[in-house]
Parts: structure tokens; sequence; C-alpha cells
């Protein structure tokens, strides 16, 4: 079997390993067993557990940016993009749940240099759905309407908003992707449309 292919199937063992048992508890004999391969080939090729979990992190934070890019179809009204983006991540966390958890459990609650990795992740995401509600702001507006400050502001509530549902999604038996992507645009969009159309919440006055 080519390097790469018997590689990749010790991945998919380590992050159904981590993702259902944890980094601690995790062990290379589980991991090598699972891939059916000896613990010191694992090794050899991944060298040791921290680099396997860091290797799992990078591969499955890149498989889920990627997927939430490709869902996202330029051109379509706001909300529409949205809304495609919202079902591309949940329907990539459904269908990979082992690697959200190490992601979004696993990975956050180990320190560093798992942190870090998470982060990049995080922050391309976020980087991602600026761009998206800069482009609402635009659409609705020639000249936009939400100060820079306030649209990163609003990226970086979506996405953590969408990082706790999808692990509450994927814990709630018969909740669909579909359901918690519309959960959310549900709870986000009518904000959003009210602030592109300058109709901002404003707290009480003393």
């Amino acid at each position: 079997m080519p390097r790469a292919v018997r590689e990749q199937q010790m991945m998919d063992a380590a992050v159904r390993t981590f993702g259902q048992r944890g980094y601690r508890a995790a062990s290379m004999d589980e991991i090598a067993e699972l891939a059916g391969v000896s613990k010191p080939l694992v090794y050899l090729y991944l060298n040791s557990k921290e680099e396997l979990f860091s290797a799992c992190i990078r591969r499955e934070a890149k498989s889920l940016v990627e997927a939430v890019r490709a869902g996202v179809e330029p051109g379509l009204p706001a909300d529409r993009q949205l809304w495609s983006g919202l079902r591309a991540f949940f329907t990539h966390t459904a269908e990979n749940p082992d690697g959200w958890a190490v992601l979004h459990r696993q990975a956050r609650s180990h320190g560093e240099p798992f942190v870090s990795e998470v982060v990049v992740m995080r922050d391309e995401i976020v980087a991602f759905v600026t761009g998206l509600i800069g482009a609402a702001a635009r659409e609705a507006h020639s000249d936009p309407a939400l100060a820079d400050r306030d649209v990163a502001g609003l990226a970086q509530a979506l996405v953590g908003a969408a990082e706790s549902l999808a692990g509450w999604a994927n814990d709630t038996p018969g909740v669909s992707a579909k359901e918690a992507a519309a959960t959310l645009m549900n709870f986000a969009w009518a904000g959003l449309e009210n602030l592109m159309h300058a109709r901002p919440w404003q707290p009480p006055t003393a």
C-alpha cells in the first residue's frame, strides 16, 4: 500500500479514537489496532502521539474550511450565501462528528500547541464570514452602513454560535444539519437584516 494511503488510514483511525475516547485516554495501541497496523509503524509514519494529534487537527480543520468555502456560491443574494455556508458547515460537522469533536472539544481543552492549530482554522472561517457580512452590507447600501469593527464583531458572534450549535446538534438525536442551519439563520438573519437596513436595536437610555 502506498505510504500516503497508509498514512491517511492511520489518520482516520486516530481521528476516530481521539474523537470518541479523548486525547488523554486514547492510546497509540488502540489507534494502531483500529488502523490494522503495528504500533511501531504508527510511530514511524507519524512520530509521536502529540504530533499525530496535531496532524489530525490540521487535516480536519482544512477539510472543514474547504467544505464551507465550497458551499457558498458567489453571486447569490447575501442571505442565500449565508444560508448555504451554514448548511455546508453543519452538514460537514454532522457527517464528521469525530473530526468535529477533535476540533471543538479535544484540541481546545489540552492547551498548546493544539489550541493554536484550532485558532488558525477559526480565524480563517471568521475572515470568510466577515467577507459575507460585509458583502451583505454593501448589497443593502451603496455605501456600507456598518463599520468594519461592527462587521468583525458580528462575524465572531456568528461563528461562535455555529460552533456551539454544531456540538449541540451532534449530541441531540434527530437534529439534522438543515434544522441546525435554519435555527441559526432564524436567530441571526432577522437581526442582521435590520442592521443592513439601518434599524439597529438600541439599549434603553438611563
